[in-house]
């Protein structure tokens, strides 16, 4: 879909700090992170909600979500917990029309800078976070 940005981000042709990659799926820093770390996990082939996703693609993206909600504890971003969200539908805050995975890193006790985070926004440095990202998936394996 020429008009969709994670489509373009996929495709290459947009800018996005990819993290993650595999046949069915694209994973890039959230350019508005509640979290540092925060991470969207989106399909190679377009699909604007639920309705209309593939179930096995479905099941693709669910699966790199625990991959790399597994990474982000287990290497150097050393998250306690994740969330995994999926909002489907202008109802459940979904504002861009490309189904995707919200993949954020959780930290104990981090209520406050969590609540911060929905409204701040932002991260420092995201290159830096993206590597951290990244190394914490090949720390994985």
């Amino acid at each position: 879909m020429s008009s969709c940005i994670f489509c373009a981000i996929v495709a290459g042709t947009a800018p996005g700090r990819i993290v993650y990659s595999d046949d069915d799926v694209v994973g890039f820093l959230d350019i508005r992170p509640v979290t540092r770390g925060h991470t969207l996990l989106v399909p190679r082939v377009h699909s604007s909600g639920l309705d209309d996703l593939d179930p096995a693609v479905g099941a693709a993206l669910f699966a790199a979500g625990q991959r790399v909600g597994s990474a982000l504890k287990a290497g150097p971003m050393a998250a306690d917990g994740v969330n995994l969200a999926l909002n489907d539908g202008r109802a459940a805050f979904q504002t861009v029309f490309h189904t995707h995975l919200h993949v954020v890193p959780r930290h104990a006790g981090d209520k406050l800078s969590f609540a911060k985070g929905l409204v701040v926004r932002r991260d420092p440095d995201p290159d830096e976070t993206a590597d951290l990202v990244r190394a914490s998936l090949e720390a994985a394996g």
